[in-house]
């Protein structure tokens, strides 16, 4: 099980030796490491948590929760037990990441054992090893969510300087996995194009067609199959056939 970490005296995040670093120092590293993720989703989301377990004070683990229609997906998780308590606030459909951070860009618990806003969710928490918790909005997207969760061994660890040392760390955390996700995003729709112009150019040679020809065919069989037209292009550049149904 990990150490337990409590607040440091000086009010300043700790490196692993226990000396103090300036917060802004902190900042700047952390920064440096989610450029070089290059829109690498996942790798940004490592790093944001194990930056998180050592920057903000009191934490001794630490996930990612992706909410997509009231179902929590753990991501980057320092732990199993880390990943196995945001799993149960879709077991059982409570929990911060899903009530509270709709409204509250900051949730703390200070002792899950005590807790009475999400019983079903606090007391398998605590059974499970977990005494507090603090929870950051990273983002808020329709019914999507996005939220940093910080977890402490014991309770009444997290107190207003983590709270306000984490503020800073989720804001900078928002802003890089916003800027991953759209560089993830920007990739994908490359590779798609790439794929439907490689489908083209494989009918034009087949059939003798302009890239308009060789695109319109593809429309077709789009509309005709009711499938995408990435899906289209996917099987025939994969297979050399053009789907028929």
């Amino acid at each position: 099980m990990p150490t337990h970490r409590g607040a440091p005296e000086t009010g300043q995040p700790r490196r692993h030796d226990d000396t103090p670093e300036d917060l802004g120092q902190v900042m700047g590293r952390i920064a440096r490491t989610l450029q070089q993720e290059h829109g690498d989703v996942e790798a940004t989301l490592s790093s944001i948590t194990a930056a998180a377990v050592a920057t903000v004070p009191g934490t001794d683990m630490a996930s990612v929760s992706l909410v997509i229609h009231r179902h929590v997906h753990p991501h980057a998780a320092t732990s199993q037990l880390a990943r196995d308590i945001d799993a149960l606030q879709s077991e059982f459909d409570q929990g911060p990441c899903l009530d509270a951070l709709r409204e509250e860009m900051t949730v703390r618990v200070p002792d899950l054992g005590a807790e009475t806003r999400w019983p079903r969710f606090a007391t398998e928490a605590h059974r499970r090893g977990a005494g507090s918790m603090l929870s950051f909005q990273l983002f808020t997207e329709g019914d999507n969510l996005g939220a940093l969760n910080l977890y402490a061994e014991l309770p009444g660890s997290f107190d207003a300087e983590s709270e306000s040392v984490g503020q800073i760390f989720a804001s900078h955390a928002a802003i890089a996995l916003s800027a991953a996700r759209q560089e993830s995003n920007l990739r994908s729709a490359m590779d798609r194009r790439d794929m439907i112009g490689q489908a083209k150019g494989i009918l034009m040679e087949r059939h003798r067609l302009t890239a308009p020809q060789a695109f319109e065919l593809m429309v077709r069989a789009s509309s005709h199959t009711n499938r995408k037209l990435f899906d289209i292009a996917d099987e025939l550049t994969s297979t050399g056939a053009m789907p028929t149904d």
